[in-house]
């Protein structure tokens, strides 16, 4: 399974693809949304077959709509009308209930759990992170990229299949 995941967020967005079967990230980013609309626009992901376009929704949680949410929700239309598909939506706490166990999990919870699932083989204190002269599976990945790939790895997880899919 090929998973394409975007965190996005009011003036840039975050996205990962991840080879589920392979346990790797060819590609990830953040970028500005402008940028990553022409991006998704020249993909042509809704003719592969074996790939999913999964985005971060914000779930209605009672609380006042601001600005920054309503842009944040109009960005993950255009990404929609760029790639000419309807993706996967999927809200934080299934993120954190899958890889944390927990719906109260913190971010830096989320992180730990998406470093176990790689292989320790660069340098430095975290090897599955790595350094910049020897990298480890994660190298690269930082700020919203994490909340990307953390959507990526969910929606790939069988235990999250088979809750929302079965």
């Amino acid at each position: 399974m090929i998973v394409l995941a975007v965190d996005p967020g009011s003036e840039q967005s975050a996205f990962v693809l991840y080879d589920a079967e392979k346990n790797i990230i060819p590609t990830m980013g953040l970028k500005e949304n402008e940028i990553l609309v022409n991006i998704l626009e020249s993909c042509e992901v809704h003719e592969k077959k074996h790939t999913h376009v999964v985005i971060e929704y914000p779930a209605p949680r009672g609380q006042p709509m601001y600005t920054q949410l309503v842009k944040t929700i109009w960005w993950i239309g255009r990404f929609e009308q760029a790639m000419g598909i309807d993706a996967h939506h999927m809200d934080r706490k299934d993120v954190k209930m899958t890889l944390c166990g927990s719906t109260r999990a913190k971010d830096a919870n989320v992180r730990a759990a998406l470093i176990s699932r790689f292989k320790a083989s660069g340098g430095g204190k975290t090897p599955e992170i790595g350094t910049k002269s020897n990298p480890g599976p994660l190298y690269g990945v930082k700020k919203d990229i994490w909340a990307a790939l953390a959507v990526a790895i969910t929606f790939a997880d069988p235990e999250y299949q088979r809750r929302v899919y079965a």
